[in-house]
């Protein structure tokens, strides 16, 4: 059986991690007989992150080389859909996974109301007394990483127009069919799904999470790739 290396379940969902999330639609989407394994601490992972999945070979990281390997043996995550759908899902999964996601990161990592539940969610294994100045440190790291990637350069509201406009674009496919290439899910609806599902999820109201939340749309599209594709 293969077994998924996964952040624990956590604001409501399978995982705190929309890529951890990611994968657990995908493997429910293959049929493979799968079962879940929670770590805190992904130190000694692959890529020291998560997911991982642990086949009968190897441990296998990140979620875009699980796909891989589970369409080796046989998925079809994007079946039916013209070479121009696939690239159009492919560019739809970079833009969620490399732009909003980011957002996510920031409005989690760089907010004062947020980062202490995260902290107290994401580090129980560092003892107490210490958790404060370590998880200091590591903030401090993710946030000089948001600045390296460019994110949290932008002002405030120059940060909600630059999201907003990906969100504009994933809504108007979704004005077209339920799921972003049509009737079923595809690909990219467990990559976007998850992304934005982790924007709503974030333990404390924000913008960003008000944005989704009122989105009658947008959380509807959420709601609906759970039901489809339950883990």
């Amino acid at each position: 059986m293969l077994t998924l290396l996964t952040f624990p379940a956590a604001f409501g969902s399978f995982s705190a991690s929309p890529f951890c999330v990611k994968t657990a639609l995908m493997l429910r989407y293959s049929g493979q007989r799968w079962q879940r394994s929670d770590l805190l601490n992904p130190s000694k992972m692959p890529h020291q992150k998560l997911p991982v999945l642990r086949t009968p070979d190897r441990l296998l990281p990140d979620s875009d080389l699980i796909r891989d390997w589970l369409e080796s043996q046989g998925t079809e995550f994007d079946k039916g859909l013209t070479e121009a759908q696939k690239a159009q899902s492919r560019a739809l999964i970079r833009m969620a996974e490399e732009h909003i996601y980011h957002h996510i990161v920031l409005d989690r990592w760089g907010n004062d109301e947020a980062w202490p539940i995260l902290r107290d969610t994401f580090f129980t294994e560092i003892p107490a007394l210490i958790r404060k100045p370590v998880t200091n440190a590591i903030r401090r790291s993710v946030l000089r990483r948001l600045d390296g990637v460019g994110v949290s350069r932008f002002s405030e509201s120059e940060r909600r127009g630059r999201l907003e406009r990906d969100l504009e674009s994933i809504s108007a496919l979704l004005w077209q069919s339920p799921f972003l290439m049509g009737d079923t899910p595809t690909a990219a609806d467990m990559s976007v799904g998850p992304i934005l599902a982790a924007m709503r999820a974030t333990p404390v109201e924000t913008p960003l999470t008000r944005r989704i939340k009122q989105d009658t749309l947008l959380s509807s599209y959420i709601d609906r790739i759970e039901q489809a594709i339950p883990v």
